[in-house]
């Protein structure tokens, strides 16, 4: 800017004095060569950080990375190649695991099913064994009763529980009454 100012407007140059050793010798200028010089250094300043600016460091350094993560790629894309064998050994393995576990989440299912049906089942069991003994109780009493026969007091002959009177000497049984009930009413 300095330079179209010196060229055009007849302006001081100012921005060389700022070099106190080439001063002197650059009062000798000529506008022109000034503006020239001015021009040649501002391209070459602008070409060098175009340069730069298109020829990024990050970006290139970026590149050489991605480079190598291809060829990493690319090693890691054969070896999964040569492999292929095993990790489609696994998928199946897994599949097959899969598919057993379903089988075994479904016969679980169906054994809490049956459970569910036989728990009312295994109750009525219960009941049923506690009425079983209690018959066998009853049985056994019976049992006891019609097997032992009693004994007349006065002629020791066995006699049947129902019988008031012996048979045999016709004395009187006085004994506790029982409740004696017949098999007929029993069933």
């Amino acid at each position: 800017m300095e330079s179209v100012s010196v060229l055009f407007f007849n302006g001081q140059i100012r921005l060389l004095g700022i070099y106190p050793l080439i001063n002197q010798k650059l009062d000798i200028i000529s506008p022109a060569m000034y503006f020239w010089a001015s021009l040649a250094a501002s391209l070459a300043f602008w070409g060098i950080t175009c340069a730069i600016a298109f020829d990024n460091p990050v970006e290139h350094f970026l590149n050489i990375m991605l480079s190598e993560a291809k060829k990493q790629g690319v090693s890691e894309a054969q070896t999964v190649e040569q492999k292929c064998e095993v990790l489609d050994a696994m998928f199946e393995t897994v599949e097959s695991s899969n598919e057993t576990l379903a089988n075994v989440k479904d016969m679980l299912h169906n054994v809490r099913t049956d459970v569910r049906q036989i728990q009312p089942l295994t109750e009525s069991i219960e009941r049923i064994k506690t009425e079983l003994n209690s018959l066998r109780r009853d049985f056994k009493r019976l049992d006891e009763i019609v097997k032992s026969p009693n004994l007349c007091p006065s002629c020791g002959k066995a006699l049947l529980p129902e019988f008031k009177l012996c048979p045999f000497c016709g004395d009187n049984l006085k004994m506790a009454p029982e409740k004696v009930i017949s098999l007929k009413a029993y069933r």
